[in-house]
């Protein structure tokens, strides 16, 4: 089956290269997320087996969770792309929404591989794609910046070829499936394991958007249009998870297990404090959510490091972030309409210009901040309370000081967009409120689902959790 997903994907997607009308585009854009949407309701209410996934991929619950959460938030990402680039020439707009497409299909890619070296593949594929995506208006900011992200996720990924190179010596047969490997690595030389899952983090960290390469991650949504890096900084982000998380679960069954938790605490602390310090510092509302990303990206690996139920809690968070974070992002997307620009100190008075977007905002900026009913509330809470039954009391120290530092940069963002400044020349388009909704309603989605917390999400995320 995922290789006719695959096949039927990329055709459609290389469809719209032949559109001689954005209509056409929209026409066929709407068929490929059309498939997206039959294939997660194939997969969850159809009668699948192992043998239809492939030899190299897998239809597992991790898998299934997170391509059910790319389904959404590629869906939205494409609705409100045909809005935010109408104006765009036909040739770049076909070129755009070829390369969006053929990203999902990449990205789902790593989320079902069960294969170390295939999901590297995937990987390097969505790098690829983002750059053509990043490099979209075809300024030298922006070709810098797709060069940029070139140079930097190709050393990332090298890098964590070279880790995948290490396992590969220590396995016992001809395969890298992920089940395979932990039976190989289990007794493995400590000193190759270490070495292998250093290089490992700090590849895919240039995905994931943690230390030591986020940077490249947050160049390229500032670069991206809006729309596209609503999916950069959620799919792309998740998928470069998905990559640790699973290598991890291999390490977790070695002797170096708890040196591996470490390691994901202090990488995490580390990102949390670059989140929180630039975010009092950035002068732009893109590269503030992004530096955002990397704070909540920085929670997500420390809760993986802390282990029990710091991993359920881990899981959850990304899941919740990717929801809230589309829906700013989206939402960010609709202000540069009105306001023709990114930067913090020359842009205010949202709530007044747009009542909707500005509430859409409001409760998306409490809703990232983990303050309640937000669902990273439980998230947070879980993982402190991990801590503290651990006794790492300068951790809670070190957090809970950083936390208070994003708190109250993201807070004083918010006000300053959506209350201070004179911006009365601006008028809104109904056009413009109708996305705005749009976007509230990712923000109510994540409410309501964190709040209810559906029996089957709590069991699935128990069984991808369980190590």
């Amino acid at each position: 089956m995922i290789y006719y997903y695959f096949l039927i994907s990329i055709i459609t997607a290389l469809l719209t290269l032949c559109a001689k009308q954005k209509r056409m585009v929209n026409i066929i854009g709407s068929i490929f997320y059309g498939i997206q949407i039959a294939s997660i309701a194939l997969l969850l209410f159809g009668d699948i087996t192992a043998e239809s996934a492939g030899e190299f991929f897998s239809f597992d619950k991790i898998g299934m969770l997170f391509f059910g959460l790319l389904t959404i938030v590629s869906t939205f990402v494409f609705f409100h792309s045909t809005n935010y680039l109408k104006d765009s020439p036909l040739r770049e707009y076909r070129l755009y929404f070829t390369l969006l497409m053929i990203l999902t299909t990449a990205i789902t890619g790593a989320y079902f591989a069960n294969n170390l070296a295939v999901t590297w593949i995937f990987l390097e594929a969505t790098t690829l794609c983002s750059a053509g995506i990043i490099y979209h208006r075809h300024s030298p900011e922006t070709l810098e910046a797709a060069w940029k992200y070139i140079f930097v996720c190709s050393t990332g990924i090298a890098m964590a070829y070279l880790g995948i190179l290490l396992l590969s010596s220590l396995a016992t047969q001809e395969s890298l499936s992920y089940e395979l490997l932990t039976q190989s690595i289990a007794n493995g030389d400590s000193l190759f394991l270490k070495t292998a899952f250093l290089l490992i983090i700090c590849g895919y960290s240039c995905k994931m958007e943690i230390f030591p390469l986020y940077t490249v991650g947050v160049d390229a949504n500032y670069a991206a249009p809006s729309p596209a890096a609503a999916l950069l900084s959620t799919g792309v982000v998740n998928a470069g998870f998905i990559a640790i998380f699973r290598v991890y679960k291999m390490i977790m069954t070695t002797e170096i297990a708890e040196w591996a938790g470490n390691v994901l605490i202090i990488v995490g602390v580390i990102s949390l404090a670059i989140g929180a310090l630039f975010l009092r510092r950035t002068n732009n509302y893109k590269r503030f959510l992004s530096y955002s990303t990397v704070e909540n990206m920085g929670i997500v690996a420390i809760g993986l490091g802390v282990g029990g139920l710091g991993i359920w809690a881990a899981i959850f968070h990304i899941v919740f972030h990717t929801l809230i974070k589309t829906s700013l992002y989206l939402q960010m997307a609709i202000i540069r309409k009105y306001y023709n620009g990114y930067q913090i100190n020359r842009i205010g008075n949202y709530i007044n210009i747009n009542k909707v977007g500005g509430i859409s905002f409001i409760i998306g900026t409490i809703l990232i901040l983990a303050f309640p009913p937000s669902p990273l509330f439980i998230s947070e809470v879980i993982i402190l309370k991990e801590i503290i039954v651990n006794g790492e009391w300068w951790l809670i120290s070190i957090i809970l000081l950083l936390l208070c530092i994003v708190i109250y940069s993201i807070a004083t963002r918010m006000i300053r967009l959506c209350y201070q400044g004179d911006q009365d020349n601006v008028t809104p388009t109904p056009q413009n409120k109708f996305f705005s909704w749009s976007a509230l309603s990712l923000i109510i989605i994540a409410i309501v689902i964190g709040i209810w917390q559906p029996h089957c999400l709590e069991v699935l995320i128990n069984e991808i959790a369980t190590l």
